[in-house]
């Protein structure tokens, strides 16, 4: 019995859930998203959002949580949004943006120019004497953390000195240097 499939999930003011064909689209004040799903049956009842399944299956067992934390995704997304934050950690390592091209100075011979998907807002930080920070925002978690993991893919974390892309709050596994 799926513990996280069977608690309802509250639509909150100025959110609608709409259920189609297998479709559910949730609209709110930030964006519109939509989701298929199967192997399951979704109600809105009340304010709420319930999930619930038809036989013990083990497919319809594995979906049923599934399916309920992509609605919560959903509707907190297009009611408050998703934010990731991502540090620059290195001499030298740069970050700026021109609308929704991101501009990446990592070390490379040359600079990294990114297009980010519209659907994203990028917003670079830099203050003299600390690290430059990526703020990506939108109403999509999965497309948010799509775009931050193909940024930190550019310049991962290495274990010596912690140089390279990594979110912010991300604590680090470090090794020690070799020993003399």
């Amino acid at each position: 019995m799926s513990r996280i499939g069977n608690n309802p999930v509250v639509i909150p003011q100025g959110v609608t859930v709409d259920i189609k064909d297998g479709i559910v689209t949730v609209k709110g004040k930030l964006g519109e998203l939509s989701q298929s799903f199967d192997s399951v049956d979704i109600k809105v009842e009340e304010g709420n959002v319930l999930v619930t399944r038809s036989s013990d299956t083990k497919d319809q067992k594995a979906k049923h949580g599934l399916y309920r934390s992509l609605m919560v995704n959903m509707i907190k997304g297009v009611s408050e949004g998703w934010t990731k934050n991502l540090e620059l950690v290195g001499v030298g390592y740069r970050a700026s943006n021109q609308g929704q091209k991101l501009d990446l100075a990592l070390g490379f011979s040359h600079n990294i120019v990114l297009e980010v998907a519209p659907e994203v807002v990028v917003e670079t930080v830099s203050e003299k004497g600390k690290n430059p920070i990526i703020k990506l925002t939108s109403f999509d978690k999965q497309l948010v953390g799509q775009v931050a993991g193909k940024i930190r893919d550019f310049r991962r974390p290495e274990p010596y000195k912690g140089k390279g892309i990594k979110f912010v709050g991300e604590v680090l596994r470090r090794k020690a240097g070799k020993s003399a």
